[in-house]
């Protein structure tokens, strides 16, 4: 089965502490959004400690059109993308032109050629290479990225398969929008550029933790679509997302889970490491109240949270970095985010220490 070959981050340097940027936005909301007052507890409930920019705080007290922001997007999208990709390649002893296919996912700015076609020309990988762009899947798109990566190593068992996943959540931040929404987004999300390899069964992986994909699932919720999304603007990208989310979580996870689980005769006891998508500390405190689980098994979500925000798809490969470089108990692992949709997204993993 396809396994992981090596795990890379970024850490911008911009990477800020979310008390000053609480100030900021109190600065620029006040004279607009007169709720804000009452309303500026809400960084604090985060419990997120600091935040990963991909820009300087100062950037985002100016007024910035959808066309530069998105010119912004690509620019810092490619290069650090190719700093996680290098990074990944030296991790997996693997030399650029073994890479067979590439991925890459996110939902926080366009660019036509794809972001996949930039990375290929930027650093010359293989013209052969082939190739998947992934939209719109937001928090859901690392897992159902991971997954789609895993598939293409099942069907060729010679695959080096390339995920890349980017969002830079504060480059769609609207100056001009005291709504509620933006509000709530200024005191949640935060930029992430992560890379992994999964390889097939014939490639032989260096790594000393060997972490292998059994299967994964996705599902949908009807009647849900407006619960989190885009509304898509002359001046940008809108957030839309409902209070709804944790009491949609509370209410599904636990079948959802259990089920996916029956389906591979599984218990939910027998899984050891929970890979999740920290969506929020209250997302977190639906999946710890929906799920009986014993202990702190949210620790690598939360920390991973708590120093960087919610980076939309790239937060569960920040997840599963954590667990890949500083450890994990061997048996079962469970990834699961919700995204768009709203949708929900599984992969289950055995995780062994060589």
């Amino acid at each position: 089965m396809p396994s992981l070959a090596a795990i890379s981050k970024i850490n911008f340097p911009f990477k800020v502490e979310q008390q000053e940027v609480k100030h900021r936005a109190k600065e620029l909301f006040i004279t607009s959004f007169p709720q804000v007052e009452r309303m500026m507890s809400a960084f604090d409930n985060t419990e997120i400690i600091t935040r990963n920019f991909c820009k300087p705080l100062s950037y985002y007290s100016s007024l910035h059109s959808f066309e530069e922001q998105n010119a912004e997007y690509i620019r810092i999208s490619l290069e650090y993308s190719v700093n996680a990709i290098e990074d990944c390649l030296i991790k997996a002893q693997l030399d650029k032109n073994d890479i067979t296919d590439i991925i890459f996912v996110s939902t926080t700015g366009l660019s036509t050629p794809s972001l996949d076609a930039l990375i290929i020309n930027k650093m010359r990988l293989n013209q052969h290479i082939n190739r998947m762009a992934i939209f719109g899947l937001g928090c859901g798109g690392g897992v159902s990225g991971f997954s789609k990566a895993s598939t293409l190593a099942i069907a060729n068992p010679d695959a080096v398969v390339l995920l890349v996943a980017v969002e830079l959540c504060s480059l769609t931040f609207l100056r001009n929008d005291f709504s509620k929404s933006n509000f709530i987004g200024s005191s949640l999300f935060a930029d992430g550029v992560a890379a992994c390899i999964i390889t097939g069964d014939n490639r032989v992986n260096k790594t000393s933790n060997k972490i292998t994909f059994l299967a994964s699932q996705s599902k949908i919720y009807y009647d849900s679509l407006d619960v989190m999304g885009w509304e898509f603007m002359d001046k940008g990208f809108k957030v839309l997302f409902s209070s709804d989310i944790p009491t949609i979580i509370a209410t599904n996870v636990y079948n959802d889970v259990t089920m996916f689980l029956e389906s591979h005769h599984l218990k939910l006891s027998d899984i050891k490491n929970f890979i999740f998508h920290p969506g929020g500390k209250k997302i977190l405190t639906a999946y710890e109240n929906a799920l009986p689980v014993q202990g702190d098994f949210l620790k690598n979500t939360r920390e991973v949270m708590n120093e960087n925000g919610n980076m939309s798809s790239a937060t569960i490969l920040y997840v599963m970095e954590r667990f890949f470089s500083t450890g994990f108990e061997n048996g079962f692992g469970l990834m699961v985010s919700m995204g768009p949709g709203f949708s929900c997204e599984m992969a289950l993993l055995q995780m062994n220490t060589n």
